[in-house]
C-alpha cells in the first residue's frame, strides 16, 4: 500500500471556508471518480499563530493506482482552482510512502 502526504496553509480568516471545500466538494469528488485501487483519504488540522495547516493523508493500493489519480508526473500536487484560491501556500509535491503498518499496534 502507498500513503500520500500533502500539506497546504491558509490564513485563520480562510480556514473554515477551506475545510469546507475539502470536505464538502473535494473528498466526495475524489471518490466519485471511483479510482481502481484508492482506499481512502484523512484530513488532519493544525492551528498555528498566523496561519492553520492542513494535512491530507491518502491511501492507494499502488503506485499505478496513484498515476491514476495524479497522472503519470504523480509527485506533483493536485490542487484545484478553487483550493488555491483560499491557500496561502502549499507543497508543490506530494511526498509518496511505502505504508509498513496501518491500524491499531497494541503490542
Amino acid at each position: 500500500m502507498i500513503t500520500r502526504i500533502w500539506r497546504g496553509w491558509t490564513t485563520r480568516e480562510n480556514a473554515a471556508a477551506y475545510q469546507d471545500l475539502l470536505l464538502r466538494e473535494i473528498f466526495p469528488g475524489i471518490a466519485g471518480r471511483k479510482i481502481p485501487g484508492y482506499r481512502g483519504i484523512s484530513l488532519a488540522r493544525r492551528d498555528r499563530n498566523t496561519e492553520v495547516e492542513f494535512v491530507t493523508t491518502m491511501w492507494f493500493d499502488s503506485i499505478a493506482a496513484v498515476r491514476a489519480f495524479a497522472g503519470d508526473n504523480y509527485e506533483v500536487a493536485v490542487v484545484p482552482p478553487k483550493a488555491r484560491a483560499v491557500l496561502s501556500r502549499f507543497d508543490e509535491r506530494s511526498a509518496h510512502y511505502e505504508t509498513v503498518h496501518s491500524g491499531p499496534f497494541l503490542g
